[in-house]
């Protein structure tokens, strides 16, 4: 059966048709777009959690409860699912797609991870980023309610040593206009040997 033989004219479907496509853009475009701002206040917020874990640590406060609060509060894991590789992972704990892995991860204490010291209880006294390299907010990308970001993360120990790591972070605007992790791969610099 043809659209003319249902009494249908074709351009009349076709304009239709372009009507809901043109309805179904703009609800699509009508979700929580995130900001570059927003993008770069989760990333600062996500680096001062880091200290003040550790900071938790030495003054006596309660730093499991604490990250398991960042984890809640930064990541999807209570909402969702989060694909989360950490920088000193490795094994059969390579990945942590749980909280209870990540929570391992910062602040270790698990007996299913036992490699897990605590990387956030080191402690850090400073965290700093940027992404694709110094001074550059060119590496955020923005996609509706989805933002990607690839640099480095700096933290300071109480020392004074600096290390950088490789970061990439995908953020997710939630119903609650919140940006959440829901991708964090992070690795130390690959540096060939010299010969």
């Amino acid at each position: 059966m043809t659209l003319i033989a249902a009494g249908l004219p074709v351009a009349a479907t076709h304009a239709q048709e372009a009507k809901t496509k043109a309805k179904a853009g703009a609800k699509a475009s009508a979700k929580a777009t995130i900001t570059k701002a927003e993008v770069l206040a989760a990333q600062q917020a996500w680096c001062d959690a880091l200290v003040a874990i550790g900071k938790a640590s030495e003054t006596g406060g309660d730093p499991k409860a604490l990250a398991e609060k960042v984890l809640s509060e930064a990541y999807d894991y209570d909402k969702g699912q989060v694909f989360f590789k950490p920088t000193l992972a490795y094994g059969a704990n390579t990945f942590r797609p749980t909280k209870e892995g990540a929570l391992a991860y910062f602040v270790g204490g698990n007996p299913k991870f036992p490699e897990d010291k605590g990387f956030a209880l080191k402690p850090w006294v400073k965290a700093r980023f940027d992404n694709l390299g110094e001074g550059n907010e060119d590496g955020i990308q923005i996609h509706g309610d989805i933002a990607i970001t690839m640099g480095n993360v700096w933290v300071t120990d109480k020392e004074g040593k600096e290390t950088m790591v490789d970061k990439t972070f995908v953020f997710k605007k939630g119903a609650d206009g919140k940006l959440r992790l829901i991708v964090h791969k992070s690795a130390l610099p690959y540096s060939p040997e010299k010969k």
